[in-house]
This record gives C-alpha cells, sequence and structure tokens, in this order.
C-alpha cells in the first residue's frame, strides 16, 4: 500500500488533536483528480468540524481541510477537464464523506477543481479558495449586486471580509469597512475600500451614520460577525436593502420587525457548501479572472507547514473565536 504524510485526527477535540504522520495514499475513484498539494488554508469551518462544535460524518483518522492548490498527478477513467500536471485549486472538501487537504494527496471529485491562471502562485489560490467563493456568490448570487450600490463589510481585512471588499468594489460599488488598526486600515483601503471605520477606536454606529448621512443608506450589509446586530444595522439599510448573514451559528439577537419591513428589506442567510458544483465553477470562473488580471489578491497574514497544523488552528481559532486581532489575512500551509 502506497502512503503519504499528511494531518489526522482520531477524535474531536481541541487543536493538540491534530498529528502528522504516515497516512495511505488515496486512490482514485473514474470521477476523481489526485492531486499533489502544494499549499492550503485554514478556514474557521475547519477548527469547528476538528473541535466538535459542527457534528460531522468523519472517517478515523480524519483529515482536516476544505481549500487546496497543488498540481494533478493522476485522473480517473471519466475525468475530461484535467491532464497530469495541471495546476489547479479547489474547495468543498473535508465535507460530505470527501477527503480532507491537509495531506500531501487528495483525491477530488473532478466537479469541485479549477485551473490556476498562470501568473497566480499555489498559496494565493489556496488562500483565495472558499473565502473567495463564499463572497462571491453572497454578493452575487445571493444579493444580487448591482453598480453603484454601497456595501458595508465588517472586518475588511479577514479572509471573507477583504474579498468581500476586493469583489464589490470591481462590480462598481462605494464600500464601506472595518479594521482593528491603522495598518489594517491601510490594508484596506489597498484593497478598494471607499471608508474605513477604526472598530477599536471610533463608534462603527455613529460613524456609519454620519456616513451615511452623506453618501447615502447602505443598500448591502455583509455581515462576517459571530454576533449581528440587527437593531443597529436595520436602521443603517436603504430601501429594499439586503442584509447578508454567513456567520454565527448560535446568535438570537433582538429583531426589529417594524423597522425591517416598512422599508421591504431583505434578509439572506446561506452557507456556501449549499451551492451546487455548478454554482461554485461559476464563481470560481470569475475568480480566475480577476486572479489573473491582479484585480483580487488574497491576503496571506500567516504561514506554516503541515507539521505545525495545531499551531495553525489555534492561531484560527484565537482569531475566530477571541478576537485577538493577531491575524490580518488567510493562515496557509504548505507540506514542507
Amino acid at each position: 500500500m502506497s502512503t503519504m504524510q499528511g494531518v489526522f485526527y482520531r477524535q474531536t477535540g481541541p487543536p493538540d488533536v491534530l498529528e502528522f504522520g504516515t497516512l495511505p495514499k488515496p486512490e482514485i475513484r473514474p470521477n476523481q483528480v489526485l492531486v499533489r498539494t502544494e499549499a492550503v488554508s485554514v478556514n474557521p469551518i475547519d477548527t469547528y468540524i476538528r473541535s466538535g462544535a459542527v457534528a460531522a460524518d468523519l472517517t478515523n483518522p480524519a483529515i482536516p481541510g476544505c481549500d487546496l492548490a497543488g498540481t494533478v498527478e493522476n485522473i480517473g477513467d471519466s475525468v475530461t477537464a484535467f491532464s497530469p500536471g495541471d495546476r489547479v485549486w479547489g474547495s468543498n472538501q473535508s465535507l460530505f464523506g470527501r477527503q480532507g487537504t491537509f495531506a500531501e494527496y487528495c483525491a477530488v471529485d473532478e466537479e469541485w477543481l479549477y485551473p490556476i491562471p498562470k501568473n497566480v502562485s499555489f498559496e494565493s489560490a489556496a488562500a483565495g479558495a472558499l473565502t473567495g467563493i463564499t463572497a462571491h456568490l453572497g454578493l452575487f448570487l445571493h444579493a444580487g449586486l448591482q453598480p453603484g450600490e454601497i456595501v458595508f463589510v465588517n472586518g475588511g481585512s479577514g479572509g471573507v471580509g477583504s474579498a468581500v471588499v476586493q469583489l464589490a468594489k470591481t462590480a462598481g460599488a462605494t464600500v464601506i469597512t472595518t479594521a482593528g488598526s491603522e495598518d489594517k486600515a491601510a490594508q484596506c483601503r489597498a484593497s478598494g475600500a471607499d471608508h474605513v471605520i477604526l472598530y477599536r477606536s471610533e463608534d462603527v454606529i455613529a460613524r456609519l451614520t454620519e456616513m451615511t448621512t452623506e453618501i447615502g443608506l447602505i443598500n448591502l450589509w455583509f455581515e462576517t460577525l459571530r454576533n449581528p446586530e440587527p437593531m443597529n444595522s436595520i436602521p443603517l439599510l436603504a430601501r429594499r436593502g439586503r442584509m447578508v448573514l454567513m456567520a454565527g451559528r448560535d446568535a438570537r439577537p433582538e429583531f426589529p420587525v417594524g423597522p425591517f419591513y416598512v422599508k421591504d428589506l431583505r434578509m439572506l442567510g446561506f452557507a456556501m457548501f449549499n451551492a451546487t458544483s455548478e454554482e461554485q465553477r461559476e464563481s470560481a470562473v470569475r475568480l480566475n479572472e480577476l486572479l489573473a488580471s491582479t484585480a483580487w489578491n488574497p491576503p496571506i497574514g500567516a504561514g506554516f507547514t503541515f507539521s505545525e497544523a495545531a499551531a495553525a488552528h489555534r492561531l484560527q481559532e484565537e482569531n475566530t473565536l477571541n478576537n485577538a486581532g493577531t491575524l490580518s489575512g488567510k493562515i496557509v500551509l504548505t507540506p514542507r
């Protein structure tokens, strides 16, 4: 039996349950592509599944990781879109019985893979996989963003937040976001944000109230925080504005029904994993165009090797769950 090196865990729990060692090298089915992994990224969902906070039907041992970028090693008999040697990226792994990506090789169904543009690195492709598709689905498939609209997104230097800023700006929107420091605010402006609020030193709602008085109410509020506050956000939305929710599984906020319905507002909840492969591919095609033209540059905030996966998961949790503010961009891991 052929083997490979990878990250795995035998039971859910804290980051320390992650081990690095020898695993069986996957065998591909006719519709699958064997990818030699060059880079992966960490997402909050990876830590939720590993901790047991989100129940999942896991193999034993289980390999974590949704995102990957790498080189096609081999293809199944029915695969037509890829050939050995192709550079590819993808997401949606480690779910619904699919192999996770934190390993030297990953068997991926053809429908969940996309080519990497020539001028794009493996690290950038991996960093933008889940976050880019999530942002694109939320902005366009679900919220129908139009040129000239005003978009607000919390956390413009984070993974999804940065993608929302860049994609909304390329679509012709005016973009408002928040940041925790002057350095992160500068990153947000470099990504295309028109207005940045320093949430640690400024009152976000007060500043938004001032801004919207000058430039108009918000058409699309893209909420990335785990504890949204509709009581504050809904008064700032324009008539027929939309609020997108894609985080906060346990949130139970107060909801102002009257102000919501009298302005014809819409609230849209989605999880990118519910999107079909065709819907995700439409997003990936557009993302590849933006990657190739450098209109989209997924930010990378930290780098680790597979053997340091526990530290990478710990850093993600510190920022997702504890608001440490020590991460700007995605955590990327490489096999060595």
